[in-house]
């Protein structure tokens, strides 16, 4: 036997035992215990892995046709009180894990170790599931995974449109980033409350997009509005992940140009943080907590107009790089900024590696699309929270703001 059957039998035998292992531990005794325990299941996985060695796929599908006739007529003979078909059903996919170790003996472990993973959080998934989890959120949640799975797929992948600018894929991504987000705060919500977890998943968020955190937070906070304190904190933090992400690209892209880009952004940094920390304190103390957690993980038609500001300013971007061309290097970055910031920080990095532009010039391209950026925030502030969240947000992004400026002259 060679060391390839040898790896695949092992891992076979492995996986049938830790699944049976499992389902051992599930049966009842008596008259109505399940026929099928850990031997069974360890049997399975070896007639899966040997019909594989013997037959390839063809024995292999005889070999399952088997295991599922069994599995039948133990499912119709077991007793009526545990109607379920989980056994069953993992017995047969056993006998594919067995097989498949002979191809792919890492996947097969994988999905061993998978099953058997599920199979032991029955009661916890149930509970999740019944009690936990509400209608809306398991509405919001399909939502969601049917927009990763079914419609970014489908998006043409190619660049359409004036100047061919737009990538509906792209901007599809862009509505399923929005709409994770949402979904991150709502879970944060949930597992550590508001005074914890509003602060937390900002931070977080940030990195993905922190204007679209701040969209999301605008939004929660007109259904929430007792939650303020910890939404400002995680509106700010978000820009402090933006900051964070600009000095990281450009340290990869121009290294030189990080040392005369430190000073603006960590004075920016600094003042988000203790913008954000001075809310965050204000929310430690507010018992935000008392609040139940209502309405949506996020909203669809906030994500869908993002996206298309977005495309806007693409399309805006794009015109503008073609009619100006690198003399227009300043306006295309603050344009672009309206977008993203790191946008701006890419291009000006690019353009004085390249030596197209001076390091002056690069500064004020990156700060100039930074700013840009801090008023699409601002605004998407007043649009999503109305005025007490734009209150309290706007001052911290124009500290910020006038942090990095004021550090850029030094």
């Amino acid at each position: 036997m060679d060391a390839h059957s040898l790896l695949a039998l092992c891992v076979a035998l492995g996986a049938g035992l830790l699944i049976g292992a499992e389902r051992e531990r599930r049966k009842v005794e008596g008259p109505d215990r399940s026929p099928a325990g850990i031997r069974t299941f360890a049997v399975a996985s070896l007639v899966g892995a040997v019909a594989m060695l013997l037959g390839g796929a063809m024995l292999l599908a005889v070999a399952a046709t088997l295991t599922g006739a069994f599995t039948l007529v133990a499912f119709r003979r077991a007793p009526k009180a545990d109607p379920g078909m989980t056994t069953e059903m993992a017995l047969l996919l056993t006998c594919l894990i067995g097989g498949l170790a002979v191809r792919d003996a890492t996947l097969a472990g994988a999905l061993g170790v998978t099953l058997a993973g599920l199979l032991a959080v029955r009661e916890r998934i149930h509970h999740f599931v019944r009690s936990v989890l509400s209608e809306q959120e398991l509405h919001d949640a399909l939502l969601l995974a049917a927009a990763a799975i079914i419609a970014v797929p489908l998006a043409p992948d190619r660049y359409l449109g004036p100047f061919d600018a737009i990538n509906p894929r792209a901007l599809v991504t862009i509505v399923v980033l929005v709409m994770t987000i949402g979904a991150l705060g709502h879970i944060a919500l949930r597992l550590l409350g508001a005074r914890f977890g509003l602060p937390l998943a900002g931070l977080i968020s940030g990195f993905i997009s922190s204007s679209a955190t701040i969209l999301a937070n605008g939004r929660r906070s007109r259904e929430q509005p007792q939650w303020l304190a910890g939404l400002t904190a995680g509106a700010v933090l978000s820009s402090l992940s933006t900051v964070l992400q600009l000095a990281l690209l450009v340290a990869v892209l121009a290294p030189a140009l990080l040392a005369k880009l430190a000073l603006p952004l960590a004075s920016a940094g600094v003042v988000a943080a203790a913008y954000a920390a001075a809310f965050t304190w204000r929310a430690l103390h507010a018992g935000e907590d008392t609040a139940p957690v209502e309405g949506r993980a996020f909203e669809l038609s906030a994500a869908v107009l993002y996206a298309a500001l977005i495309g806007a300013v693409l399309t805006l971007t794009a015109a503008l790089n073609a009619w100006t061309g690198e003399r227009g290097a300043l306006i295309t970055a603050a344009i672009s900024g309206l977008a993203d910031a790191h946008a701006a920080a890419v291009a000006a990095a690019s353009l004085l590696t390249a030596g197209k532009i001076s390091a002056a010039l690069a500064v004020s391209s990156v700060l100039a699309g930074f700013s840009a950026n801090t008023l699409v925030k601002a605004v998407l502030a007043f649009v999503s929270g109305g005025r007490p969240y734009a209150m309290r947000v706007v001052p911290g992004l124009a500290l910020m703001l006038v942090a990095a400026w004021v550090g850029a002259t030094w």
